[in-house]
């Protein structure tokens, strides 16, 4: 049987049964530091390299990959040190520390008006006032990426210890806490884009953010000298994408591949106490049902591999993370990272992002090429 090709096959409570079932840190006694020992390059790691080449070649910018073998510990690693930006991947240390620290699925938290943050998923929907399931957010921050969703969980268990959390499950498989960067609630980085326009923006909250959203691009630091009745002239950034680099280079949600890389393989070794069981299995579960990204890692993946993943977009940046499995390789199983930087249109990331997924299985970076 597999840990992860159960995802389209069975129920969430079925599901979950078995991750806890075959939960491997509760059953071998997984080690902290042990795929540092590892230093070895197999064959296929050149290989990938010249594929990877041709890859960033073909995009109108840099790819960051970073890979880790969790039953054999070899880890490679391209442009995996510097600090990515990680856009929606840090819901992932959201939902670890909701489900680590044991918060009811049933309880309801009740949607304010304060709570709204543009972007996908339908929790927007919903009135002011509405009460919303734990269960119903955190479902649908993993599965389609809901921004009003995570800051409502993010206020619900406290920033604190969801950078807490994100920085032990780093260390928890020997890597540097400090490679990732101070995670903040989503209408904070709003703020802090747009406060590289204009200080003022600092202030504004998630209604303001959904109507500036409503100008593109192009329009949007006018949009905000309209808001903040400020002469365009007073803006500090020329764009808004010089804005959203000035944001990247402050550090916070980014951080390098490898120590994401580090927190997927905490998650998948359960080498957490209290994420052993039916934490680590309800977050398995709902990353192995996202329905984003399908044009990229797993597109080049092929359907022969399961993939537990979350995706996340930004400006001219795109990533894609996940616990992966081959049908016809078991007992095997790999943490992949891989973000991309520099065009602005989604579509070409998409593709780049497949092209990395087709060289991973063409090198042989998991297991046997096909």
């Amino acid at each position: 049987m597999r840990l992860l090709r159960l995802a389209g096959r069975a129920g969430l409570v079925g599901w979950v049964a078995f991750f806890t079932f075959f939960a491997p840190g509760a059953a071998s006694g997984y080690e902290a530091h042990w795929y540092h020992e590892i230093d070895k390059r197999s064959a296929w790691q050149p290989d990938l390299d010249a594929r990877l080449k041709e890859v960033e070649a073909r995009f109108a910018g840099d790819i960051g990959v970073y890979v880790q073998d969790l039953a054999s510990g070899e880890a490679y690693a391209w442009r995996a040190d510097r600090p990515w930006y990680l856009a929606s991947l840090i819901k992932v240390p959201v939902a670890t520390e909701v489900l680590g620290a044991g918060v009811p699925p049933q309880e309801r938290l009740t949607l304010a008006e304060s709570d709204y943050v543009d972007g996908a998923g339908p929790t927007n929907w919903h009135d002011p006032g509405t009460p919303l399931s734990v269960s119903y957010l955190l479902e649908h921050m993993i599965s389609v990426s809901d921004n009003t969703a995570t800051d409502m969980l993010i206020d619900r268990v406290g920033l604190d210890n969801v950078n807490q959390r994100a920085r032990a499950m780093v260390a928890a498989s020997g890597g540097a806490p400090e490679a990732l960067g101070p995670i903040t609630r989503l209408v904070e980085v709003r703020q802090g884009v747009y406060g590289q326009l204009h200080p003022d923006a600092r202030s504004l909250g998630g209604m303001d953010f959904i109507a500036l959203r409503q100008s593109p691009v192009s329009q949007r630091p006018q949009a905000l000298a309209r808001r903040l009745d400020v002469s365009p002239q007073r803006l500090h950034q020329p764009d808004y994408h010089h804005a959203f680099d000035a944001y990247h280079a402050t550090g916070e949600n980014t951080g390098t591949l490898k120590a994401f890389g580090d927190v997927l393989a905490t998650l998948y070794h359960g080498a957490m106490p209290d994420l052993q069981g039916t934490p680590r299995a309800k977050l398995l579960a709902l990353m192995a049902s996202t329905t984003s990204g399908e044009k990229r890692l797993k597109q080049g993946l092929g359907q022969q591999v399961h993939f537990a993943h979350k995706t996340g977009t930004q400006d001219r940046r795109s990533c894609d993370a996940g616990l992966a499995e081959h049908d016809a390789k078991p007992g095997s199983a790999w943490a992949v990272v891989a973000c991309t930087q520099g065009s602005v249109a989604v579509s070409q990331h998409e593709q780049a992002l497949a092209e990395v997924g087709q060289a991973l299985r063409r090198s042989g970076a998991l297991g046997t090429p096909w």
